[in-house]
């Protein structure tokens, strides 16, 4: 019997069935041979938000939840926020290596000829209510693109599809600061290629025509640091949405719209929003230790700690405390900081928290960045889908290559009604 399977005795009918074993995982279409009749389906795992289910394989992004590590494609979230820009970083998502001098160039050559949009898409930004969400604005319009760009359904061409890459990446901030503009009844500013990928998006949303105007190199590198942080975690809720949506052979605009559509929700994309209520709501340093007390009583959540796959702390969480605090020399210090330290010393130190392994995760302090360079709370999802846009890409191109894909299309376990006949209206 060989040592990589797993034999299963079925009580039912007392017979055994060896499982090979691969990757430390079984095949769930295995579990058909499981039957206790000839006309049974077969034995099928439940599993609800998949829990412990793998739906693909995948050469992006590593996560060890239980070491606190991160990596991309084999390279420390740690180096890659130290000394990489956000690019380079997408580049690396993309195609798979870091880029060559030459090679970083043309890539970011590619991508600043298409931060520009198609005029229709700006009549479309234009046309929404002066208080629509931005994040709203921006699903609607990545999705638009599907019909203002039709050869994109053309997904078997790989030529076809790196345009579609490049024309995502380069113009989704630009719909983002549309949409920011659009949000507070400015008039848009045109891209400045000029300009690093996230200075260009803190020109195009800050400019107010002054004459000496310079985006802070401080804010802007900041900001990029965060955009490599959030550029891909694995197979999230977002980006399974996009290879789920994907697995249909549909465009990658329509795909990328769901996905942004799935970060839309509370507990993906707005949890750094619910971290600042939080401290909103605590007030001052002094209130902190009543509030961890509610916490262990179970009268509050405590936001921005914990997290389904980290069972240590989060490594972007690390990084970020320290921008966090470059940040505010070059700002002015959020009152908000120093409660969130002091929330977050007590709660390493308490043993209700240590032993649940609540660490603090990448929202608890990415709130406060965001707020410090002035973005508005309702903003903060579409700087969570810019940067995440490169891995939704690199997640969905993965997708189609790989054979073993087919269309999703998970199966259920049906409790309703067994078959009944028809029962006439008077009847009832």
């Amino acid at each position: 019997m060989s040592k990589d399977t797993l034999t299963i005795t079925d009580n039912r009918t007392g017979k055994t069935y060896e499982i090979p074993i691969e990757h430390n995982t079984i095949r769930a279409t295995d579990l058909r041979k499981i039957r206790v009749s000839e006309d049974d389906f077969g034995l099928m795992s439940y599993d609800p938000a998949f829990m412990n289910t793998a739906a693909c394989k995948s050469t992006i992004t590593y996560i060890d939840g239980d070491k606190g590590i991160l990596e991309y494609r084999g390279y420390p979230i740690e180096q890659l926020a130290e000394q990489s820009s956000y690019l380079e970083v997408a580049y690396l998502l993309i195609y798979g290596e870091l880029p060559s001098r030459e090679r970083l160039e043309w890539w970011k050559y590619r991508i600043s000829r298409h931060l520009f949009l198609h005029n229709s898409l700006v009549e479309l930004i234009q046309a929404f209510r002066y208080d629509a969400h931005p994040m709203g604005i921006l699903i609607s319009s990545v999705a638009a693109m599907s019909t203002l760009y039709p050869e994109a359904r053309n997904i078997d061409d790989p030529a076809v599809r790196e345009k579609q890459v490049w024309r995502i990446i380069g113009q989704i901030p630009t719909i983002a600061a549309f949409a920011y503009r659009h949000r507070i009844g400015r008039p848009f500013n045109l891209p400045d290629n000029s300009l690093s990928y996230t200075a260009n998006l803190l020109y195009m949303m800050d400019y107010m025509n002054q004459r000496d105007y310079e985006v802070n190199p401080v804010l802007a590198k900041a900001l990029d640091v965060l955009f490599i942080l959030h550029a891909d975690h694995e197979q999230n809720c977002s980006t399974s949405t996009m290879r789920s949506v994907g697995s249909s052979r549909g465009d990658p605009y329509c795909a990328l719209s769901a996905a942004a559509a799935a970060l839309y929700g509370p507990l993906h994309g707005g949890a750094n929003e619910a971290v600042l209520r939080m401290l909103q709501e605590i007030g001052t340093r002094a209130n902190v230790p009543a509030f961890i007390e509610k916490v262990k009583k179970g009268e509050r959540l405590l936001m921005g700690f914990g997290h389904r796959i980290y069972k240590n702390y989060d490594p972007r969480a690390k990084i970020i405390r320290k921008v966090a605090y470059e940040v505010f020399e070059a700002t002015e210090m959020n009152p908000l900081l120093e409660i969130a330290v002091e929330l977050e010393r007590i709660a390493l130190q308490d043993e209700y928290f240590v032993s649940r392994k609540l660490y603090p995760n990448v929202d608890f302090y990415s709130g406060l960045i965001y707020q410090a360079l002035r973005f508005p709370i309702e903003y903060f999802p579409c700087l969570f889908a810019i940067p995440r846009a490169s891995g939704w890409l690199a997640q969905w191109q993965e997708m189609l290559a790989d054979e073993e894909q087919k269309i999703t299309r998970p199966r259920q376990v049906y409790l309703g009604p067994a078959r009944r006949d028809y029962i006439p209206v008077d009847q009832r």
